[in-house]
Order: C-alpha cells, then sequence, then structure tokens
C-alpha cells in the first residue's frame, strides 16, 4: 500500500494560504483518480482507492501543520504502510516558486510538518516532494507561509501544483530516481 499525504493547515481561512500547497496538491491528485468524497478517520480526510493495481491512500492530515506526524504514524500503523511506500507533499521556502523537488532523503529544510513526520518515524529516510513558494525575508515566516501566492507568480505556481500532482500519480508505479530525473526543477528546466 502506498500513503501519499499532503501537509497543510485545515480551515477557510488557511484555503489559498502558500502553506496548503501540499493539500492543493492532494485534491488535484484525487481529481485525476477519479476519487470523489473524502473519508475521516485518525484526524486525517482520505481517499482509499486502487491505481494500477495498487493500493493507495491520499491524505490530508487535519491536524495543524505542525502536527501532522501524529495522524501520519497513524495510518501508517493501522494501515501497515511501510516508510517506503510514503510520500508526503509540501511547501519550501527555499525553492522559487515553479520549481518542484523530489527526495528520497534528507532534512526538514525548516518545514515543522515534515520535522514533525520524521520525529514520529524516527526516520528522515522518506520520500518527499518539496515545492517552492519562494520566500520574501522582508516578511516574518508565517505571515509570508499564511499569504497567498502573488497574482504575478500564479502561473508558476499552478504548473507546479500541475507536475507535482502528476509526479505524485507516477510514484505510485515508477522509480523514485527515475521521477527525480523527469520534474526535478522548473518545468523548463526538466528533461522532456
Amino acid at each position: 500500500m502506498i500513503l501519499i499525504v499532503g501537509l497543510g493547515n485545515p480551515g477557510k481561512e488557511y484555503e489559498q494560504s502558500r502553506h496548503n500547497t501540499g493539500f492543493k496538491v492532494i485534491d488535484l491528485v484525487a481529481s485525476k483518480l477519479g476519487a470523489t468524497n473524502y473519508q475521516k478517520k485518525f484526524n486525517g480526510h482520505y481517499h482509499k482507492l486502487k491505481v494500477k493495481n495498487q493500493d493507495v491512500i491520499l491524505l490530508k492530515p487535519q491536524t495543524f501543520m505542525n502536527l501532522s506526524g501524529e495522524c501520519v504514524i497513524q495510518f501508517m500503523n493501522y494501515f501497515k504502510i511501510e516508510k517506503d511506500n510514503l510520500l508526503v507533499i509540501h511547501d519550501d521556502l527555499d525553492l522559487p516558486v515553479g520549481t518542484i523537488r523530489l527526495k528520497k532523503t534528507g532534512g526538514d529544510a525548516g518545514q515543522r510538518g515534515l520535522r514533525n513526520i520524521i520525529t514520529h518515524l524516527g526516520t528522515s529516510d522518506i520520500h518527499r516532494l518539496r515545492v517552492g513558494i519562494d520566500n520574501d525575508k522582508r516578511i516574518p515566516t508565517v505571515s509570508y507561509v499564511l499569504g497567498k501566492v502573488e497574482k504575478d507568480k500564479m502561473d508558476d505556481y499552478q504548473d507546479s501544483i500541475e507536475r507535482s500532482a502528476q509526479c505524485a500519480v507516477d510514484f505510485i508505479s515508477e522509480d523514485t530516481t527515475v521521477l527525480m530525473n523527469k520534474y526535478n526543477g522548473k518545468k523548463d528546466e526538466v528533461a522532456k
């Protein structure tokens, strides 16, 4: 079984924030795969479906971002999901808008939701898909991540959401190294 997690914050007030990038990607993955209604379990909204003969769960933790690990570990334990079959999708301040980066391991890069998942799992050896939201050092980090993407960056942002969703779908059946070569970077930088 594969678990694909999109990180974000619950509540209408956060829906359009940069910090909800993971939720936006998961919603698009669900749409691409024909999933319609989220179910609820362990403080999470999820879809359980079969894709290419593989059981897949798409998950949006409904704890706040910094507590995402609580929900993720409950799903992993309940459904007996191995860490190698986990993909976490999150916003990343260190990448420009329009850039995505799939990694097999690494630190949390200051992303507290990812940090909490790493803490609960006891390892940083998990797949993560980083979606660039840029960083404006003039604005406090919390205000920035909870703000909306600027209009002049929206096309690049929407493109990164689309490519991230396709990468997540491909993660179900393709090799991670192949996907890294296919998706890492901006749209005009990656291999065709």
